[in-house]
């Protein structure tokens, strides 16, 4: 039996301030991983102090600056079916619904997507040692068995991979992460939240301590008309990805005017990488080029052995996924992309 006290927070000073005051005091929203980590014995609460009835936190709502904010407590499922995000974001919406199960998406928040910490199998087990658990003591996936890990922005210290699709879109899409700590609000670019692992693998974000995610800011520029998002995985259902990209664009006839392209399930963050983006820029949408932009993608990309084949799926899945967004009516089922 773990014992904890269990608290609610109906606005977000108020939750802060809990936090502050009480000893190991974890937020929680819709607790999905929390209690995967619990349950193994990675994270121990004292205390949960429950964000739901923050009312602020719960809603999707459309900025001054013709963006929208998506409130960090509202759950994936509304956020994916939300008309806004719908309309104006597909390819948020395609990327939450490739993620977990509909019961998960269901009761997952938004903020805890962000916050959600990485599936290795050596994280979760306690036979073995963990530098994401316990720092200075190892990374058994280095020599072990790695075909989930990953192949970008590894360390010394950990090859573990960031886990969400949310979070692949958001980068693409140039989001911001809006923030409420004991020192103040501030916000963040999307790519510049989650941590490659270097030497400190246990940092997964460069929150400040007791900074709880309040809001997701997503500009006015939405790409609708050119997007795709593309997960490749062992099963179709409730899987993580080997490989999954995000591609958008900006065409004017078969000319790229704006390229975007993050990756999911090879590095501890979604990644991109701005010189194959700015690659692109002025020139055809063709195989050829998009394949040349995977190369720079995909620049210093080293397996561990079991996972070396993610280097060539990864090639691959960004030159289909390219082609994908030229046309999204291609991502239905059964529809191949256009050359």
């Amino acid at each position: 039996m773990n014992n904890f006290e269990y608290l609610q927070a109906k606005d977000t000073v108020t939750a802060i301030d809990l936090q502050q005051k009480e000893e190991n005091a974890f937020f929680i929203a819709g607790g999905t991983n929390l209690i995967d980590l619990w349950k193994y014995n990675v994270s121990n609460p004292s205390t949960l102090i429950d964000i739901n009835h923050i009312s602020t936190n719960q809603k999707i709502t459309i900025n001054l600056d013709g963006g929208i904010r998506l409130g960090a407590a509202a759950r994936n499922a509304d956020t994916a079916y939300h008309p806004l995000v719908e309309e104006r974001y597909p390819l948020l919406s395609k990327a939450i619904l490739a993620g977990a199960s509909a019961q998960i998406r269901n009761m997952a928040s938004n903020g805890g997507n962000l916050l959600q910490r990485t599936r290795c199998y050596y994280f979760y087990d306690h036979q073995v040692p963990c530098n994401k658990r316990i720092p200075g003591s190892g990374c058994p996936a280095k020599t072990g068995y790695n075909r989930m890990h990953a192949i970008l922005g590894t360390s010394d210290s950990c090859i573990a991979v960031f886990p969400s699709d949310m979070c692949v879109a958001l980068a693409a899409l140039d989001a911001r992460v809006n923030l409420s700590g004991p020192e103040g609000e501030r916000s963040i670019d999307f790519t510049g939240f989650h941590r490659l692992p270097g030497d400190r693998p246990e940092l997964d974000n460069n929150l400040k301590a007791g900074e709880l995610i309040t809001s997701i800011d997503l500009p006015e520029k939405g790409f609708k008309e050119n997007y795709s998002y593309l997960k490749l995985r062992d099963r179709h259902s409730y899987a993580f990805a080997l490989v999954s990209v995000a591609t958008v664009m900006t065409l004017e006839e078969n000319i790229i005017r704006e390229a975007r392209i993050a990756l999911g399930g090879v590095a501890h963050k979604p990644w991109r990488v701005k010189e194959a983006e700015d690659f692109l820029v002025n020139k055809a949408a063709t195989r050829e080029n998009f394949s040349a932009a995977a190369g720079l993608i995909l620049k210093g990309a080293k397996g561990s052995g079991n996972n070396d084949f993610k280097i060539p799926l990864a090639k691959k899945a960004i030159i289909r996924n390219c082609l994908m967004a030229l046309d999204p009516s291609s991502q239905q089922p059964g529809a191949q992309p256009s050359v």
